[in-house]
């Protein structure tokens, strides 16, 4: 039977429409070494809407710019390349998956859950000596970390809100309940769904191992384990809802056990990561 669910979760996934040629081209030219602002501005500038949505999340509560940027090429220089790829890349994908329309999982709980996890993420990145212009990658990977859940709860809402209800009944995780009904969980979903768009691999990683980032290559550990406790957190203080309620002792101190960020280092960035969580809710505005 698991079989047939996959199959039926790869066709649904199959059918999900490309990122535009815009945000394709977007991601080709940031990966090459000596990308500058104008090339991604000759890109971008060619969308409107992109270009739009770039700018509104510019000048945003979410960035505190002094000064209104109406020009993008100023917005890519003071923000960087990398950033601006981010922008654009986090509202193509927001923009397809907020369109999935199913009854198992509550999508104003989910969203909110995903943009906690995201801010959570870059707010670790900021003690862990990552530069700057890399922390936006960590909001990235923590907005979209738990996409695999929505093709499940789409195409079997009967069997996932079993899994749902499987989980709080014997407090177990989400993920576990899942392979107990499919054989699979929305780690492998999560996958299937960075295939179909070719991310990159740090979003990749997370979005297949961020239940497991042990299981990560080393070179993406740092950024998966960072959304790994940043979706704890989000789950512990209830900031929305993605369905999963319980964790291990022994799961929690495996986050842990680097020793590199504790739990009360994080929990004393609670105040901060609430201010940013409002502001940052503007992604799901413009998506």
């Amino acid at each position: 039977m698991s079989e047939e669910y996959l199959q039926t979760i790869q066709a649904y996934v199959g059918k999900m429409p490309s990122l535009s040629t815009t945000v394709t081209k977007v991601l080709e030219v940031c990966n090459q070494p000596n990308v500058s602002p104008n090339d991604l501005n000759k890109i971008i500038s060619l969308d409107p809407v992109l270009a739009g949505n770039v700018l509104k999340l510019i000048n945003s509560a979410y960035y505190s710019l002094p000064n209104h940027i109406t020009s993008l090429t100023r917005a890519i220089i003071i923000l960087g390349v990398n950033t601006v790829k981010n922008l654009s890349l986090s509202t193509a994908v927001l923009g397809h998956m907020k369109k999935a329309q199913q009854s198992s999982l509550a999508m104003d709980d989910f969203w909110k859950h995903s943009i906690c996890v995201g801010v959570t993420a870059k707010a670790i990145a900021s003690t862990q000596q990552i530069p700057a212009n890399q922390r936006e990658e960590f909001f990235l990977a923590g907005l979209l970390h738990d996409l695999g859940k929505i093709p499940m709860a789409h195409c079997f809402p009967d069997e996932y809100s079993h899994c749902l209800a499987i989980a709080r009944e014997q407090k177990i995780s989400l993920h576990e309940s899942e392979v107990s009904i499919f054989g699979f969980n929305h780690q492998h979903c999560g996958a299937i769904i960075a295939s179909k768009w070719k991310l990159n691999d740090n979003i990749v990683g997370t979005m297949k191992y961020h239940h497991e980032p042990e299981k990560s290559d080393i070179d993406h550990r740092l950024l998966i384990s960072s959304v790994a406790i940043a979706d704890l957190y989000a789950n512990i203080f209830e900031m929305g809802s993605a369905g999963n309620h319980f964790v291990s002792e022994e799961y929690v101190e495996r986050l842990f056990a680097s020793g590199k960020l504790s739990w009360k280092e994080l929990t004393q960035m609670h105040e901060g990561i609430y201010e940013s969580i409002e502001k940052a809710s503007i992604f799901l505005q413009v998506s």
